[in-house]
C-alpha cells in the first residue's frame, strides 16, 4: 500500500511510502548520534505528522519514544529527561524558545529538513522483541512521576488482538485524539500501519470540543475511534442536542477506556448509534503498566445490560480475581485484579523496588510475574469480570466490608440520577455513615 493515504491532518495528506521513507531518514540520522535499543528519545511535539514521523523513526532506530507534552512543567520535564537518561529530544520550532536549557539534553527540530536528506531505504532492523518500545510517565503517590518501560512484544501483542477482534483494513480511518502522553495513544498512533487503513489527526485539543470532532469524523469518514466515557456523554449529548446523527454515520467501532463505563452511556450510545446506525460501542479495561487493555466487552447487544463489564481477557493475558490472604476468590466476591501475560512491562524505571511490589511472583504459574493493580473486581457467572473501583474505596462500618464503588453502581441504574460519588463520613455519635 505505499501510494495509499496513511496520515491526514487537516489539509495535509501523506502517503505510507512519504510517511516510511521520512521516518527512515531521521532514523538514521538518530543512529547516527548512537540510538540504540532501549535507548530513550523524548518526543515534544503537538499532535501532526511530526509526531507521527517521530515516533515511527525513533521505533526504526531501535530506540523507545518518550512523549512529552510541551506545557509540562519544566521541572517535570527535567525530571522525566534525567530519569530517563534521555539525551536526545525530537521538538518542534515553536517549543524550542519556549523551554529553557535543560542539562543533558540535546534538542533536534523535527522541521529542520536536513534531518529528511540521504538514504530513503529501511535501516537495518537491530531492536528485539523483549527492547523497550516507549517510556510513559505516570502520576506517583510520592508526587514524583514513574516511568512505565513497555516492550516491543507487549504492543505488537495488544495490536495483533485488536486487528483479530476488531478487524480494520485499506478502507477504514481512525481518529487519533487522545493526547500521547496517555497510553490509550499507542493503538491510535500505530494499528491503522499494520493494516493499510488510514489516520487521521484531530487537530490540538480538538480531543475537548465535540463540534471539532463531529466535523473530523463527517470530513475524512472516520470508522474507528476512542472516548473516554466522561467524553463519550458530552459528544453524545451534542449529537442528539444537534440532531446529527447523519454527520457521524461513517462510524462502525467506538472503544471507551481510561474510567469506568457505565449503563447509562451506554444505553444513550445504543439508542443513539447502534440502533440507528449499527455502530457498536466497546468497554476496554487496562492500565498502562499492562500495555493499554487487557480486557474487553462489547455493549451494543438486543439483550438488556444489568450492568457493564469490563469484559474478559485478551488474547495471551491471564486475569485473577485474589483476595487478601493471597488465594483466588470464587465467582461474585470482590477481590484485587492481578494481571499475568505478554502485556506486562518491564517495570518502573530506575524504581527497583516498586516494581518488585507491583510486578510480584506469580503464585498461580511458577516463573511468571503478576501484576496488582490495586483494582477491585470480581468474576460474573457468564465469565466477565465487574470492575467495583479501587480497593481504597473499601471501607468497613459496624464490622461490615462494604465497596463504595459497588453502591455507586447501584444507584447509577437510577433513571434520574446520572454521576454518583459514596462517601463514609464520621457522624456526631462517632459512628461512620455513608454519604
Amino acid at each position: 500500500t505505499p501510494n495509499n493515504i496513511a496520515v491526514v491532518f487537516e489539509d495535509k495528506q501523506l502517503t505510507y511510502k512519504e510517511v516510511n521513507e521520512k521516518a527512515n531518514q531521521l532514523a538514521r540520522k538518530l543512529r547516527e548520534k548512537g540510538i540504540k535499543p532501549d535507548s530513550v528519545v523524548g518526543i515534544m511535539v503537538e499532535r501532526s505528522p511530526e509526531m507521527i514521523i517521530g515516533i515511527m523513526a525513533v521505533l526504526k532506530a531501535g530506540g523507545a519514544y518518550l512523549p512529552i507534552a510541551p506545557e509540562y512543567p519544566e521541572d517535570r520535564i527535567q525530571f522525566m529527561l534525567d530519569d530517563s537518561g534521555s539525551q536526545i529530544i525530537l521538538i518542534q520550532d515553536k517549543f524550542i524558545n519556549a523551554k529553557g536549557s535543560y542539562r543533558n539534553a540535546e534538542f533536534i527540530s523535527i522541521e529542520n529538513q536536513e534531518l529528511f536528506t540521504g538514504d530513503v531505504s529501511n535501516p537495518k532492523l537491530i531492536s528485539k522483541p523483549e527492547n523497550l518500545a516507549y517510556v510513559i510517565y505516570t502520576s506517583g503517590s510520592t508526587g514524583k512521576p514513574k516511568g512505565v518501560m513497555i516492550e516491543n512484544y507487549s504492543v505488537i501483542n495488544r495490536i495483533n488482538w485488536m486487528q483479530k477482534q476488531y478487524p480494520i483494513a485499506e478502507g477504514d480511518v481512525i481518529l487519533q485524539k487522545t493526547p500521547y502522553t496517555f497510553d490509550v495513544s499507542v493503538w491510535e498512533l500505530l494499528w491503522w500501519s499494520f493494516t493499510g487503513a488510514k489516520v487521521c489527526l484531530l487537530i490540538p485539543g480538538g480531543e475537548k470540543n465535540p463540534e471539532e470532532i463531529v466535523k473530523a469524523i463527517e470530513k475524512n469518514k472516520v470508522t474507528t475511534m476512542h472516548f473516554v466515557p466522561s467524553m463519550l456523554s458530552v459528544f453524545l449529548e451534542y449529537v442528539e442536542e444537534k440532531g446529527i446523527i447523519e454527520e457521524i454515520a461513517s462510524l462502525k467501532q467506538v472503544f471507551a477506556s481510561g474510567e469506568a463505563l457505565n449503563l447509562k452511556q451506554v444505553e444513550k450510545f445504543n439508542k443513539l448509534l447502534y440502533k440507528e446506525k449499527g455502530t457498536s460501542l466497546h468497554n476496554l479495561y487496562g492500565p498502562t503498566e499492562a500495555t493499554v487493555d487487557v480486557s474487553y466487552f462489547g455493549c451494543s447487544t438486543e439483550e438488556e445490560l444489568e450492568l457493564v463489564p469490563i469484559g474478559k481477557p485478551i488474547d495471551n493475558i491471564k486475569l485473577y480475581v485474589v483476595s487478601k490472604e493471597k488465594g483466588l476468590q470464587p465467582i461474585g466476591v470482590a477481590g484485587e485484579l492481578c494481571i499475568a501475560g505478554d502485556g506486562l512491562a518491564r517495570g518502573y524505571l530506575n524504581r527497583p523496588e516498586l516494581t518488585e511490589e507491583k510486578f510480584a511472583a506469580n503464585p498461580f504459574a511458577p516463573g511468571e510475574r503478576m501484576y496488582r493493580t490495586g483494582d477491585l473486581a470480581r468474576w460474573l457467572p457468564d465469565g466477565n469480570l465487574e470492575y467495583l473501583g479501587r480497593i481504597d474505596h473499601q471501607v468497613k462500618i459496624r464490622g461490615y466490608r462494604i465497596e463504595l464503588g459497588e453502591i455507586e453502581n447501584r444507584l447509577l441504574k437510577h433513571e434520574t440520577i446520572k454521576e454518583a460519588v459514596v462517601l463514609d463520613k464520621e457522624g456526631a455519635d462517632g459512628n461512620k455513615y455513608l454519604c
